[in-house]
């Protein structure tokens, strides 16, 4: 039998309280750890302000698990049917050229309400409302490959780190909540997505000549071998990452975590969980505070892009799968089976 809806209070604008109704509070999300929708909700309220800061003004897509993290997931790209009136939504461009609203989410209420309609995972874009085709923050993902984890992960974050030091730009660097971790630069909007790509592609490349045994920007599975990727695409219109204070659909629920530079090295990802992590933020400093006021322009990055192709007769990398195949764009046939062809 389902358990009885409950009413979770939040707080609101302007010292005003608004009341957000939770259903079936005692689904279990969670299994292997035993944590509810309930509690779930109870956990986007205690970090409310720090998870919000990082998500208003922007699009949002919601990943849903109508029956908990084990069960079936969707991307809700579309706002959910029922938001609420305090909520809104923007419109958005899609790399088909289509066109509908998202979410917005610029209140914990509308967070809280979110996790009613079974969502763990926020995915905010890296633009705001007032601009939806020009980014505002660079964002590079280091994804570990079989062979290496987390410490491989923070070793490429630190000369990724000087890279974009050197391009003009102040990296703020947060856990994946799984072994990855997420590079971000506040960035003036004066780039549109491809762009941006490019400056993003640009970054990788020279993180790659610095560590080539450590860091690959190869698209293939087959040819990244024991490394890091540096997850270009990530940079592409409607492709997006979890957002900061994020929880993950894994085992232990691990939360994306914002995390000082200096202290890198000295963390794992699963110390922030989403049990651990509110007595986390209410014990210590927000280590993006100065997030929205280091913002800096991609210039440089773009001059390295220039350089690359003009001196290295270096161009496009593959776009993700279901993008229109774009201009200049290699060949989308992996490596193995294209010498098959080859040499038939």
């Amino acid at each position: 039998m389902a358990s009885k809806a409950i009413s979770i209070e939040v707080p609101g604008p302007d010292g005003e309280t608004r009341q957000v109704r939770v259903s079936s509070p005692d689904r279990v999300m969670w299994p292997d750890d035993g944590i509810t929708k309930e509690d779930l909700a109870r956990y986007v309220v205690a970090v409310g302000d720090r998870l919000v800061a990082r998500l208003a003004d922007r699009p949002v897509t919601l990943q849903r698990f109508p029956e908990g993290v084990t069960g079936e997931e969707f991307y809700s790209k579309n706002p959910p049917r029922g938001v609420p009136d305090f909520a809104r939504t923007v419109v958005c461009t899609y790399p088909s050229g289509r066109q509908h609203p998202q979410l917005v989410v610029d209140e914990v209420a509308t967070a809280v309400w979110a996790v009613q309609m079974n969502t763990v995972t926020f995915h905010p874009w890296p633009v705001t409302t007032a601009d939806t085709d020009d980014p505002d923050e660079l964002r590079i993902d280091l994804d570990p490959q079989p062979g290496t984890g987390f410490a491989q992960a923070v070793e490429a974050a630190t000369v990724l780190r000087e890279v974009m030091v050197e391009a003009g730009l102040t990296p703020f660097v947060k856990t994946s909540g799984n072994r990855g971790l997420h590079v971000f630069a506040p960035i003036e909007p004066t780039h549109e997505f491809l762009e941006v790509r490019h400056a993003v592609i640009a970054i990788a490349r020279e993180l790659e000549r610095r560590v080539p045994d450590l860091v690959t920007t190869a698209w293939w599975k087959e040819l990244r071998g024991e490394r890091i990727f540096a997850d270009f695409n990530q940079a592409c219109r409607d492709r997006t990452l979890a957002g900061a204070y994020s929880p993950r659909p894994l085992a232990g629920a691990p939360v994306s975590m914002p995390i000082a530079w200096d202290v890198l090295g000295e963390i794992a990802p699963g110390d922030y969980t989403v049990r651990t992590t509110p007595e986390i933020v209410a014990s210590q400093d927000d280590a993006w505070a100065g997030f929205d006021d280091a913002r800096a322009r991609v210039d440089t990055a773009l001059q390295w892009w220039q350089r690359d192709v003009e001196e290295h007769g270096l161009g496009e990398f593959n776009f993700p799968p279901d993008y229109p195949k774009m201009p200049g764009e290699p060949p989308r046939v992996q490596p193995s089976r294209a010498r098959k062809v080859d040499d038939a």
